[in-house]
């Protein structure tokens, strides 16, 4: 019985032997886990060949952004739609709309429509108007009063359009149920058209 003790238990380290050298052994090239494969060691973001842009003359305030979908026989094709004021705060301001796959070139586009778009407005000596004006676009209608010392009294969307414009001491009022801030923007650049030196 002790002999065949014995022998079990030779046989036993014996197995247990080439279990320890596997395991000792690398299970792949590619040395430890969580080392190698994708991602690797990269470090940081490439620092970017473009020069910086320089710093545009006109600030600029987005309205909205949206996602629009269209329909094609394949399925949907989605675009972002921005609109977007840009004004020096000087007298000059415009409204534009700009629509691309990405956002970044919706807004570029969105800009230069603005550009395009820009009207000057007369101001007075304290950066206000000389008359009332009111303007209508589409279902949005927009009033603006001169109001010495008031500051600027205005909301929704043509509120940043007389920011950019540089306008105080102004009264504007929205007529209109009208909700869509674009359409209340055009209003309100329309009412300034009307202003008369």
């Amino acid at each position: 019985m002790a002999e065949n003790e014995n022998t079990q238990v030779i046989e036993t380290t014996e197995a247990a032997a080439p279990a320890a050298d596997a395991s000792s052994a690398p299970r792949n090239d590619r040395g430890p886990r969580g080392r190698g494969g994708r991602g690797g060691d990269r470090g940081g973001r490439r620092p970017s060949s473009r020069p910086p842009r320089p710093k545009s003359e006109f600030d600029q305030r987005m309205i909205n952004i949206r996602r629009v979908a269209r329909v094609v026989a394949g399925g949907r094709r989605f675009s972002f739609s921005v609109a977007i004021i840009i004004g020096n705060k000087k007298g000059k301001v415009g409204v534009g709309l700009g629509k691309a796959g990405d956002t970044t070139l919706a807004i570029d586009k969105a800009v230069r429509d603005a550009k395009k778009n820009m009207i000057t407005v007369s101001l007075t000596k304290d950066n206000s108007i000389a008359h009332e004006v009111s303007a209508k676009y589409n279902a949005a209608r927009v009033t603006m009063m001169p109001a010495h010392g008031r500051g600027l009294v205005a909301g929704s969307s043509v509120r940043p359009v007389l920011e950019l414009a540089g306008v105080t001491n102004i009264v504007a009022k929205i007529h209109s149920g009208s909700k869509n801030g674009l359409n209340n923007a055009r209003a309100a650049v329309e009412a300034l058209k009307n202003l008369k030196a």
